[in-house]
């Protein structure tokens, strides 16, 4: 086998455990159901996470502010990415304050924060889980290698299998193409 094929074959291994475990679909399906009741309740969605998680975190806030697979209207969501804003938390109260800040500036009770993270002990995203409950604001953690500290800050927890970040980020972004498709056929059942 050679480098390309066992990538593919890593990333396969990875899909397979990941379906094969019972308590995802459930984790899932209520990640969906939660943020499909955040949206008809006229809240928003708030999104963060590191490096390529960032990446991820952007992608879902724009899949709802812009368009998936048909055309719809725009649902309220924001990813925590503004450099300006990280530069300023950060060179005035420490990185570990950049998603916090955003969530005591943006969020309120009621609203839905996602947090990706291969490890789960990304101190920014600890403070960030720790500010939105305490102000009513639901967790929901995409995470990876057992979910680390971040495993006990989430609503709802989500762990995938995979020992690199890579291919826990490429479950990370399959969830959440899932949880989209799923939310658009609760609010919009007419697109599908």
């Amino acid at each position: 086998m050679n480098d390309i094929e066992h990538a593919f074959e890593e990333a396969r291994h990875s899909l397979a455990l990941f379906v094969k475990d019972e308590e995802q679909f459930p984790r899932i399906e209520l990640f969906a159901n939660k943020l499909a009741a955040t949206f008809r309740a006229g809240c928003k969605a708030m999104s963060c996470g590191n490096g390529g998680s960032m990446s991820d975190a952007m992608h879902f806030a724009e899949e709802w502010s812009g368009r998936y697979r048909s055309e719809r209207p725009p649902l309220p969501a924001i990813a925590f990415s503004d450099p300006g804003h990280m530069s300023c938390v950060a060179n005035d109260y420490g990185f570990t304050e950049v998603f916090a800040r955003q969530v005591q500036a943006l969020g309120r009770e009621g609203d839905l924060l996602l947090m990706l993270s291969t490890s789960g002990e990304s101190g920014n995203l600890i403070r960030a889980a720790e500010e939105a409950r305490a102000r009513g604001i639901a967790t929901v953690g995409l995470l990876g290698k057992g979910g680390g500290t971040l495993l006990s800050l989430c609503d709802i927890p989500i762990i995938v299998p995979g020992n690199t970040s890579d291919r826990i980020q490429e479950l990370h972004i399959k969830i959440i193409h899932v949880v989209i498709e799923t939310v658009e056929r609760i609010i919009f059942p007419d697109l599908y």
